[in-house]
């Protein structure tokens, strides 16, 4: 077994205050399909699903001299920030230091208390993506020395979600994995196996040159598109899933400025992935900008159409027959959280293209008032409008059709 480092986060763990009570099921107004919440790992996650010369070494859970809990791999602690895990918890407990278990919300980690806490706040059916134990995009497991227990870590996850978090509520939970990323063909060998099962969705660093692999413009990850345009796997590229920008200039409020900066990094990414050409040469490839909101969205196309149309600097677009702003709304969807003021923009991006998202249990997340949130942003919309943004562009897009018992 690999010993574990000491672990030191430089602070004294700060005592905290008991999860809030239960809040009531609110109103239901709308059939939510939520595109983007988040599962804590529970500890047993990789227990019996390793080759049994990689037990020893498995991933697992260990306290720190503070009382923190963290997730230690081949002898190295990494945790996730509490903030990943705020649902239920009272606002002064808010922080960046990690969570206990049992601070948390069961619904963090439980799938059985999440199908609850979803039925609280009235989502229907939910895209979870990982947290810390996997880099959040899956990079932690391909930056592993020993690549192949690297990929016996990504295949662990996988069947953990698809057998527990994922198979104890088929119609409620879509099925989103992780694959290698450190060798493209591994990559895409497990994204055909996941396929083959059921799943619907994985999800990749959405600007993998920040995590020291391949830019998109290389040809590297052409086995890994090319096996999610050919199996109809939705490829997800999540705020934050690549890390969070360059250098915090001295004396800003790092966690202040980054939030903020969310949708920029969401548009940045996008228009690296549009420019790579992958969705030019794969016009079935599937992309989900997840956790970016929409505010930039319509920017981003009235740009292209400039570029294309007046300045010039388009000259080295790919597609003869489609422009960029059209290859975008053919093969690009915008995730929303709340964005009053840019709503009015939606038939500029395609209402077709516009997803839901609650985020649960992270800070953005709007559980348990989702349906009141909706309810506001999108209560003067036609119903038509409404159902395809709460529901039925996820529905196709995901290939997850809501069965007739869980419509109002």
């Amino acid at each position: 077994m690999a010993e574990i480092k000491p672990v030191k986060l430089g602070i004294k763990r700060p005592v905290s205050r008991p999860l809030l009570p239960d809040p009531e099921p609110r109103t239901r107004h709308y059939t939510i399909f939520s595109v983007d919440d988040h599962l804590m790992e529970p500890r047993h996650t990789f227990e019996g699903r390793l080759p049994q010369r990689f037990a020893p070494r498995a991933p697992r859970v260990v306290e720190t001299a503070e009382g923190h809990e963290v997730w230690v791999i081949e002898g190295t602690p990494y945790f996730q920030v509490g903030f990943m895990c705020v649902a239920g918890r009272p606002r002064e407990d808010h922080r960046v230091e990690p969570a206990r278990y049992e601070e948390m919300r069961p619904g963090c980690f439980d799938i059985h208390h999440r199908i609850k806490d979803m039925d609280i706040a009235g989502i229907v059916a939910s895209v979870n993506f990982p947290s810390g134990v996997t880099g959040f995009g899956g990079t932690l497991f391909s930056q592993l020395a020993d690549r192949e227990f690297g990929v016996a870590c990504v295949r662990a996850w996988n069947d953990w979600l698809f057998e527990e978090w994922h198979g104890s509520y088929p119609e409620r939970i879509v099925p989103l994995g992780i694959t290698y990323l450190a060798d493209a063909e591994q990559g895409a060998a497990e994204i055909r196996r996941n396929a083959a099962r059921g799943f619907t969705a994985v999800t990749l660093p959405e600007q993998p040159h920040k995590q020291g692999l391949p830019s998109v413009f290389d040809p590297f990850w052409e086995p890994i598109i090319r096996a999610c345009a050919e199996t109809g796997t939705v490829l997800n590229l999540h705020v934050g899933s690549s890390g969070f920008g360059g250098p915090i200039p001295p004396g800003a409020p790092a966690l202040e400025l980054v939030a903020t900066l969310f949708q920029a990094m969401a548009f940045e990414s996008c228009a690296e992935w549009l420019w790579s050409g992958w969705a030019a040469r794969y016009p079935e490839l599937r992309i989900a900008m997840s956790e970016g909101g929409i505010a930039w969205v319509g920017g981003l196309i009235d740009r292209l159409d400039n570029i294309m149309s007046r300045s010039g600097y388009g000259a080295g677009w790919p597609d003869r027959h489609h422009s960029p702003s059209e290859v975008l709304r053919r093969n690009f969807w915008f995730c929303m959280i709340d964005d009053p003021s840019t709503i009015a923009t939606r038939h500029a991006i395609g209402v077709e293209n516009i997803l839901f998202e609650s985020d649960y249990p992270h800070g953005d997340g709007t559980w348990p008032d989702t349906q009141a949130v909706a309810r506001k942003l999108l209560g003067a919309l036609p119903i038509e409008e409404i159902h395809q943004i709460t529901h039925r562009n996820a529905e196709a897009l995901y290939r997850h059709p809501l069965p007739a018992n869980l419509l109002p």
